[in-house]
């Protein structure tokens, strides 16, 4: 069965015909091209174009259809090259010639363009349930470990003391910026095509609005041409995927080095890991270490696509067909891997003293110290370089900045070439240590936590009702 045959005096030679099949791919969208027939249908019965018998035959036919593919009875048949020519061709086995006249003012461009774009529709809801998902694991990890410590750093070097609680509601962030952009991809997608014919539109009064509301679109495109050569909507699901699943690779990274013994901040469930078959010594993140390859495959569909769409003169093009396997696979890799994700953050057990012990390395209160010099007038140009001295100091005599002598803190007031400074090593020598007390407790991992109390920062109450407000819109 050739829907274009017509013309054409001669067979197609079989690697030609192997070559354009899509079947195998395109299949995917058969439960989305029923429903998007069933509504032409009834559009065409609304232009007066079939009769309301004719209407429910092809109707009763295309349901029929649908229950054998989900019951995965379907019979596919690899000679016929699409999705379209196989379900036309088994209506034709059922219901006779009238299946015939379902292509009325249809073409495979409109028809193709509107399956997918309802399936894109689907997928940025799955992505939307995988994302909420993702998040409410990050969340629960947060609240059973909400007073665990760990240095924040940056360029990979300790940099100051934050909450794990607030390091997982960064990602929490991500995920939420994700989720926007799927919601703005289904947006863009929820425009139905049908009607628009090969590119200048159906020749007959379909009333493209009706046909549209039926398959629960917004709206209909404006332009014929544009719709039926457009996959705009495609490249938004997929950079939206390639971006998610950069975040999650990020997390992944992190939770490799976490659990490495050397770190031993974190150990992954057996569920979640897997061993060696020579060392038996092994316990490896082989599902992180997926999670983060797969987020290279993920940004690989997006440049297969790009480099698909730009040489595209308008309208449609048969290079559109490989338009669906970087989307299917995006979404499969997506969707996959906020699963493993979130079930590996719900198993996972944090060390949270191994995680303190190192906080107190790397001397990450020292921004705190030079907060609480300004608090007490000293310009903070002036604080940070008293505060290098005292970071020397420390490393020299193998202490913490809260366990450095208080000779040592007072010297480094004296010598600075700040005037407050030098007011502070005075009264310091006379307040009965008061100063001093207050220094120690800045250089203290809790004192620093608290001290950054800003909307948005580490504090513990702040990332209590940050805590609480996630949870609040998760459930």
């Amino acid at each position: 069965m050739r829907m274009w045959g017509g013309r054409f005096s001669g067979e197609t030679d079989p690697r030609a015909a192997d070559f354009t099949r899509s079947l195998e791919v395109d299949r995917a969208l058969a439960l989305d091209d029923l429903a998007a027939s069933v509504a032409h249908v009834r559009g065409l019965e609304r232009a007066g174009l079939l009769d309301a018998d004719e209407a429910s035959s092809l109707i009763v036919g295309l349901d029929v259809l649908r229950g054998e593919i989900e019951a995965g009875m379907f019979a596919w048949d690899p000679a016929l090259e699409d999705v379209h020519l196989n379900l036309e061709a088994a209506l034709a086995a059922r219901i006779g010639p009238l299946a015939g006249r379902l292509h009325t003012g249809r073409s495979r461009n409109d028809q193709v363009a509107t399956d997918l774009r309802l399936w894109t529709r689907r997928a940025c809801a799955a992505a939307d349930d995988a994302l909420v998902g993702f998040e409410r694991a990050l969340v629960g990890l947060a609240e059973r470990y909400r007073g665990a410590v760990m240095p924040g750093m940056t360029h990979v070097q300790p940099a100051q003391p934050v909450l794990l609680a607030h390091h997982l509601l960064a990602y929490v962030e991500m995920a939420e910026r994700d989720r926007d952009r799927f919601a703005d991809a289904r947006r863009r997608a929820d425009s139905s095509p049908l009607g628009s014919g090969a590119l200048a539109g159906a020749g007959f009064p379909i009333d493209r609005r009706a046909v549209a509301a039926e398959l629960g679109f917004a709206g209909v495109t404006a332009n014929s041409i544009d719709a039926v050569s457009d996959r705009d909507f495609v490249v938004d699901y997929i950079a939206s995927a390639a971006l998610a699943m950069v975040h999650l690779s990020r997390l992944a990274e992190e939770l490799v080095w976490w659990s490495n013994p050397a770190f031993g901040w974190v150990v992954l469930a057996d569920a979640f890991a897997t061993g060696s078959s020579m060392m038996p010594n092994k316990k490896n993140p082989d599902p992180a270490e997926l999670v983060r390859a797969r987020a290279a495959r993920v940004a690989g569909a997006l440049a297969t696509l790009l480099g698909v769409l730009k040489g595209l003169p308008l309208a449609y093009q048969r290079d559109l067909q490989e338009d669906k396997a970087p989307l299917f696979d995006a979404a499969s890799v997506l969707e996959g891997s906020l699963a493993v994700m979130a079930g590996l953050l719900e198993t996972l057990e944090v060390r949270s003293e191994r995680m303190r012990a190192a906080a107190r390395g790397g001397f990450v209160t020292a921004t705190a110290l030079a907060d609480a010099l300004v608090r007490r007038g000293v310009a903070f140009r002036g604080a940070h370089g008293i505060v290098g001295g005292w970071v020397g100091a420390a490393e020299a005599a193998g202490v913490g900045l809260e366990a450095l002598p208080g000779e040592s803190y007072l010297a480094g007031l004296a010598a600075s070439d700040d005037a407050a400074a030098r007011v502070l090593a005075v009264d310091g020598t006379r307040d009965g240590g008061g100063l001093l007390e207050a220094l120690r407790a800045a250089a203290d991992l809790d004192g620093a936590l608290a001290t950054c109390d800003v909307e948005g920062g580490t504090a513990p109450g702040r990332v209590a009702t940050a805590l609480a407000t996630a949870r609040q819109r998760l459930g």
